[in-house]
């Protein structure tokens, strides 16, 4: 990584300034905050959605580092970093977990450099690149992760941005770079709602990167020649929920799965 500051763009959004713009954070920009805005004032669940996203990631990073054993996360679409970020709860878990988070934004980068510091067990580091170059996520994600022990590919609404055709080879070529008994946790949203539908459209208008919903089966699709852990792929708030009853935000659907 280079010393200097990165440039920052503040007349084009980024999802991840979008995102923290809907979990209440500060790390945005106007142009950030009107695509926000047009998105929430048709569909203001998805401030619901960003807060069930987040508690997911928990739930699942818990899992993987209690149940599981894993000790190694390449946390890809990081976003802002806020409470409870991936290698917070891994470590609290196991310090001695190693976790790279990779985004291509410069305040992201920015933030993590600042702010994404492990226990002095593990290690966290943070890679400037982008999802669509995925050789160079994990030439720079060796530097600091084992390739001969299992890891935990994380894909967090972040495959939306990329175009079907393009989903199955970036996941694959991902996965293929990881040995037996590594996992993949991913979630995005869905196409289960009209208004959800109807507001990321009218987002899009205005967002520079679209996102795209798709259905649960192509969500589902992702994980295709790997090992479901229950309950499958569902709703992110009925991913193994701390609490059972009725939720907001069930238009993501995610899951976790082993790679034998």
């Amino acid at each position: 990584m280079t010393d200097h500051a990165p440039k920052i763009d503040t007349t084009r959004t980024h999802s991840a300034r979008i995102w923290n713009y809907w979990m209440g954070g500060k790390d945005n920009y106007p142009v950030d905050r009107l695509a926000g805005d047009q998105v929430a004032e048709s569909f203001p669940e998805i401030r619901d959605l960003a807060r069930t996203s987040r508690e997911f990631l928990i739930r699942v990073v818990t899992h993987l580092t209690r149940e599981e054993g894993v000790r190694q996360f390449l946390d890809i679409g990081t976003g802002m970093p806020t409470a409870n970020n991936t290698h917070e709860v891994a470590q609290s878990i196991a310090p001695e977990s190693r976790v790279v988070y990779a985004d291509n934004d410069p305040l992201v980068l920015t933030h993590a450099r600042a702010l994404l510091v492990g226990t002095p067990e593990g290690a966290t580091d943070y890679v400037d690149a982008d999802l669509r170059d995925p050789d160079a996520i994990l030439e720079k994600a060796a530097a600091t992760l084992d390739f001969d022990q299992p890891v935990a590919l994380m894909l967090m609404g972040i495959l939306g941005h990329v175009p079907d055709e393009d989903v199955q080879p970036i996941v694959r070529r991902l996965m293929d770079a990881l040995p037996a008994g590594s996992f993949l946790a991913s979630y995005d949203g869905s196409n289960t709602s009209e208004a959800y539908n109807l507001a990321i459209e009218e987002g899009n208008k205005h967002g520079d990167v679209p996102y795209l919903l798709r259905s649960p089966e192509a969500i589902a699709a992702r994980f295709e020649g790997l090992e479901l852990l229950e309950p499958g792929v569902v709703p992110c708030p009925l991913w193994r929920p701390n609490i059972q009853g009725a939720r907001r935000g069930l238009d993501q659907y995610g899951g976790v799965a082993r790679k034998v």
